[in-house]
């Protein structure tokens, strides 16, 4: 690899951690009611009313004098509950432990996984914590994987050169790459805070998170083909093959405590930035299949 591909390897790090951070911040709202989020925490605002608050490898906490009409549920984390905050129905932690200021209120039923069963008291709590969460992550990321895998072979199957087009010009142009990704994942985090302070914007941005979702999701299986291709395209596999070593070797990374989410990143940083230079950039890509 060439110093200047080096250098832009380096920024792309750089600038993926400060918009992850961003994007860390900023809870998944569906239909406004309902906040979910898989492998993070999440906050009910001060003042906010919503129906659930459901974390999954994660902590849940309610702000002073915010409002959870059904349940707050946390999978792998703490159910945090504010001075002021009340819960309308049910507040449960599994793996975690449910912490109540003066002045909140849980209308139902509070319970936690060491409640009922005596675990997870003393030095043991927070490691028994982090393999919960742990737990979560890793099936939400196996069965991503899986997800994957299915939505690759039938790509493969309807339009044999779209993946090895994208693998292609990964390979070709990493550091262009890069870009395009880093400037994907910063319009996204403007697109999104824009749409937040605009009241007739607020129905667009689960739309368009859907729509970067299903565009890294697509963009990855490109990653993971060129990614097979690296290891085993030597040989005589076929793109099939290659692309499901490539999928088993990304995920195994990405189950790798700590080190998984950075990876989780870079594939979707990679992933977006292959997409839109395949679909906008001037030069097109020579495909080799190996």
């Amino acid at each position: 690899m060439k110093w200047q591909q080096l250098i832009l390897a380096f920024i792309a790090t750089i600038c993926l951690i400060f918009a992850g951070n961003a994007l860390a911040q900023t809870d998944i709202n569906i239909n406004n009611t309902n906040l979910i989020r898989f492998g993070g925490n999440i906050t009910v605002a001060e003042n906010q009313v919503v129906e659930n608050a459901h974390a999954f490898g994660g902590s849940v906490t309610v702000s002073p004098n915010a409002r959870v009409l059904d349940t707050a549920i946390a999978f792998g984390g703490d159910v945090i509950l504010k001075k002021g905050a009340r819960v309308e129905g049910d507040a449960y932690s599994f793996g975690g432990k449910i912490v109540q200021e003066p002045g909140a209120i849980v209308s139902g039923e509070r319970a936690t996984f060491s409640d009922r069963h005596g675990m997870m008291y003393g030095s043991n709590r927070g490691r028994s914590s982090f393999f919960a969460q742990y737990f979560f992550i890793a099936i939400f990321r196996i069965s991503s994987a899986v997800v994957a895998a299915i939505l690759g072979l039938i790509i493969l199957h309807s339009s044999p050169q779209f993946l090895p087009a994208l693998a292609t010009q990964l390979r070709q142009r990493p550091g262009l790459t890069a870009l395009w990704g880093i400037g994907a994942i910063v319009s996204f985090v403007f697109a999104t805070v824009f749409l937040a302070i605009t009241l007739i914007g607020i129905p667009l941005i689960p739309l368009l998170s859907l729509t970067a979702v299903v565009t890294a999701l697509v963009g990855s299986l490109g990653v993971a083909l060129f990614v097979g291709q690296r290891v085993v395209g030597k040989g005589d596999r076929s793109l099939q093959q290659q692309l499901l070593v490539g999928l088993a070797i990304v995920t195994v990374l990405t189950l790798i405590p700590f080190f998984g989410g950075l990876v989780v990143s870079l594939v979707n940083l990679f992933g977006l930035g292959v997409i839109l230079l395949w679909q906008f950039g001037r030069e097109k890509p020579q495909i080799v299949t190996q």
